[in-house]
């Protein structure tokens, strides 16, 4: 019985394609986000204290993401109607500088457990009964780039959800990889040569928009408004 529950799609893979019903009505995913990034994310269950402020969090930034040309998906195990009177609590709370807060993505019904378990979001020495917290960061081209998994316990951060996205966007853009602590504005970093002569190149410090610790560790400068 266990072993349904260990598929798990990785990085690289296609996301893995299911209908769904939402509470903002049915969806094809990934195709009706093509061309859009998208953050599919689980949670344990309604009515539950981590879970309301992770979205009344998701929800008070969304904003921030659809600028990156992101998309929230969400999803639990929870029917339809549980979902729509959660979502209608949260509208009623105040949390931090967060009040009135309206839940616009999609929240998924999945009371199946049918597309929880395409994406690995149920791990029965977690609870077989809940998803864990999971984060499938899916691309324009419907390609899973980037997998957070937390336990039920820990709440998610957006801001690093955020940083995930626009260092994921810097890679595809500038074909550059973003070094530990990566900020936007903050140099990248050069992929590494795959010759003698053009790691000889580099530490010759040719290029004056670059800058190396060793021939296989250089930064690019970022440009400063």
């Amino acid at each position: 019985m266990e072993e349904e529950y260990r598929s798990l799609p990785l990085i690289g893979d296609k996301a893995p394609e299911f209908k769904a019903v939402t509470t903002q009505g049915d969806i094809n995913f990934p195709s009706d986000y093509k061309g859009k990034w998208v953050v599919l994310f689980s949670h344990p269950a309604d009515f539950t204290p981590v879970c309301t402020t992770e979205f009344m969090t998701f929800a008070h930034g969304a904003e921030i993401l659809r600028k990156l040309n992101t998309e929230l998906v969400g999803l639990s195990v929870d029917g339809l109607t549980s979902h729509i009177a959660w979502l209608r609590k949260i509208q009623e709370l105040e949390w931090k500088d967060m009040k009135n807060i309206e839940v616009k993505f999609p929240l998924i019904e999945d009371i199946k457990m049918d597309v929880a378990k395409k994406y690995g979001m149920i791990q029965p020495k977690s609870s077989d009964t809940k998803a864990v917290r999971a984060m499938f960061f899916i691309d324009p081209n419907g390609i899973i780039r980037c997998i957070h998994y937390y336990p039920l316990s820990t709440g998610r951060n957006f801001d690093e959800m955020v940083r995930v996205i626009k260092a994921l966007q810097k890679a595809d853009s500038d074909k550059v990889a973003t070094p530990a602590n990566w900020m936007p504005g903050d140099d990248t970093i050069s992929p590494a040569p795959g010759t003698c002569a053009g790691a000889k190149e580099r530490m010759e410090g040719k290029n004056k928009d670059m800058y190396c610790l060793d021939w296989f560790l250089c930064f690019n400068k970022e440009k400063k408004n």
